[in-house]
């Protein structure tokens, strides 16, 4: 069995963050691990309060998982202050796992900033030099870039300027360009994919960055090439979506399980 570690903030609701990507690895059968960042105070509403974890306790966190247990891939969510971002970077390069994907986590579906602005630079700069891959959507992809993305042709720009700052490969996912489609775009610094996308009408997507990322850390870390771990996450994501949970008043979550929960029927 794989190990995977998520190092990423909790969501009360359970929809999000560290509890997401501890369901998306067991659904992919892998051992989930976690190191907690921040306690939000969250729901299908939104966000409305946080408190970080200090870069002492995630160092210590880190530390203790890696110092007993193999870890095959290490998937980064939710880090909201530079000196946590430094924490996380300088542990990476002590422990060196062969696969990091980073979720560049931003802002709630709320509106709320997750991502102090003063950390944006720290996470360029310390951060993505680490990533395997890097799965921003179009409005992180801009903070990361500079400019505006509103076209394909856009999409291809910002990937180039990520692999420029020093990811090995990036997925610039496209579910917030205007029209009925919402493709993504993979790029490894030599060949770009245009990975279809289709867009469904429904409310329950929370979590869903969460998850794509951690089901990309478990396909990559159970021998899938890039490309193939892409493929196979966007379909288990666009399924979760499919079956989205009405839970709460707000954006239920995605389900998880229901290819499980299929197979038990």
């Amino acid at each position: 069995m794989k190990h995977l570690l998520t190092i990423a903030g909790s969501d009360s609701s359970g929809g999000a963050g560290i509890q997401a990507d501890l369901k998306a690895f067991a659904a992919h059968g892998v051992f989930g691990m976690s190191v907690i960042t921040a306690v939000t105070a969250q729901n299908t509403c939104g966000v409305t309060a946080v408190q970080d974890i200090t870069p002492e306790i995630i160092t210590a966190q880190i530390d203790a998982v890696f110092s007993d247990i193999r870890v095959d891939a290490v998937k980064i969510g939710m880090v909201s202050r530079q000196e946590s971002i430094h924490a996380i970077a300088e542990a990476l390069k002590k422990w060196k796992p062969p696969v990091v994907v980073v979720d560049p986590v931003m802002i709630s579906k709320s509106g709320y900033p997750l991502l102090q602005p003063e950390a944006c630079d720290a996470l360029i700069k310390e951060l993505l030099p680490c990533a395997t891959l890097l799965t921003p959507n179009l409005p992180e992809a801009e903070s990361i870039c500079g400019f505006s993305i509103r076209t394909e042709e856009d999409m291809e720009k910002a990937a180039a300027c990520i692999i420029g700052l020093g990811a090995k490969a990036v997925l610039v996912k496209g579910g917030h360009l205007e029209g009925e489609r919402a493709d993504d775009y993979l790029y490894d610094g030599k060949k770009g994919t245009w990975l279809p996308g289709e867009r469904i009408q429904t409310e329950h997507t929370h979590g869903t960055g969460c998850t794509l990322s951690s089901a990309l850390a478990s396909n990559l870390a159970r021998g899938m090439d890039l490309t193939e771990a892409v493929t196979a996450a966007k379909a288990y994501v666009t399924t979760g979506i499919r079956h989205g949970i009405a839970l709460g008043h707000g954006h239920g979550p995605v389900h998880h399980f229901v290819e499980m929960w299929k197979n038990a029927e």
